[in-house]
């Protein structure tokens, strides 16, 4: 096979394109303040430019814009009715919780069907303080009222230059005017390639747009579909805080198979329960476990195989190795650009580098 030589043009190249990375990666770093409002406004965008093509064509709504405003009054109606009726449930379990951890760490009460030794460790590394203080909450008011400044302090402090609160309005711009003009934006950008290249990118850019429908639309969606499935699940077998448990391991199915964190703090609540029921510890477990197990064979056998399709994605350890590379490069933004850029690497990979090579095999072994 040959191999090709290190003429001067080609080192000239070379070096050129690792400057132009070098630089690109410096600009990225510099502008990043700028960048997030962005990105985020076109993940949003990204994730409801279906339902706004649904209002439009499907309810015949003529104007886009009104497709646009009547999808978000939908989404913020939804977010409204659903923190009013699940916040006041979950604050009352909050504190209930937190006077049975108080109780059950001050006291030498014990789970019969745990071992002592095991829940010695467990009180001996709980910090009473912490726990109390999270738990902690008056009324819903009081909630907002804590919680809320923190949220915005985390968001100001990720944008740096750009204050939280201006930053989350040019996001809502960036948005509006990214769906009004979805279609031609995608259209023009595929424009802007040379009519050489066109193909090359046509080809790479569905492999994109398959692996972003998979790690974006579809997994949003079945994670929020687990979450509910395993909030009822956990309502139904009467486990301490249902709701944000099975909310929270619904978020952690964002990435296939991470939601086996979920056990740590289910196990934690299930002791919680058995000393405050004086119910068998292994019984809670085990409803626990068939929640987990239902909710899982739902998810495998219904939802993945009908909201993805025959889509292929990346691998969850890929995924996790993403994140973890371009958060630590890009911070913020390349937590949120971690996706599609390695989808676009790795289908650049496979389509011009993996079958040239294995072409070029096959040609060698044909002349020999």
């Amino acid at each position: 096979m040959k191999t090709k030589t290190f003429t001067f043009d080609r080192v000239v190249r070379i070096l050129i394109s690792i400057v132009v990375l070098v630089g690109a990666y410096l600009l990225i770093q510099r502008l990043s303040a700028v960048l997030i409002p962005f990105l985020v406004a076109w993940l949003i965008a990204y994730l409801l430019y279906p339902i706004v093509k649904f209002i439009q064509y499907k309810c015949h709504v003529k104007s886009r814009v009104l497709s646009i405003i009547i999808t978000v009054l939908l989404i913020l109606g939804v977010i409204t009715g659903g923190c009013y009726l699940i916040i006041p449930p979950i604050i009352e379990e909050m504190g209930h919780l937190k006077d049975i951890i108080v109780e059950y760490v001050t006291t030498d009460s014990t789970v019969a069907s745990v071992s002592a030794e095991v829940q010695n460790y467990i009180k001996q590394n709980i910090d009473l303080n912490e726990i109390t203080k999270a738990l902690t909450v008056q009324d819903v008011s009081q909630f907002l009222e804590e919680k809320v400044p923190q949220v915005f302090s985390i968001v100001s402090s990720s944008v740096s230059a750009v204050v939280g609160f201006i930053a989350s309005l040019i996001a809502i711009i960036y948005m509006f005017f990214i769906l009004v003009d979805y279609e031609a934006m995608a259209e023009g950008l595929f424009k802007l390639m040379p009519k050489n290249k066109r193909g090359i990118v046509q080809e790479i850019m569905l492999d994109l747009q398959k692996g972003m429908n998979a790690y974006f639309r579809g997994q949003t969606i079945i994670a929020m579909c687990v979450g509910v499935l395993f909030s009822i699940g956990f309502l139904i077998i009467d486990f301490p805080l249902a709701i944000p448990l099975g909310l929270f391991i619904g978020f952690l199915n964002l990435v296939p198979y991470l939601q086996v964190i979920g056990f740590i703090p289910t196990i934690m609540l299930a002791l919680l329960k058995a000393y405050d029921t004086g119910q068998s510890f292994w019984g809670i477990i085990l409803a626990a476990l068939i929640v987990f197990a239902v909710v899982q064979a739902i998810q495998d056998w219904v939802l993945t195989p009908r909201i993805m399709g025959k889509v292929t994605g990346l691998n969850a350890a890929v995924i996790l190795l993403a994140l973890s590379i371009w958060g630590s490069l890009l911070g913020f933004v390349g937590l949120i650009v971690a996706l599609p850029l390695t989808t676009l690497i790795v289908s650049y990979y496979k389509r011009y580098v993996l079958e040239e090579t294995e072409e070029k095999d096959e040609k060698t072994q044909k002349e020999e």
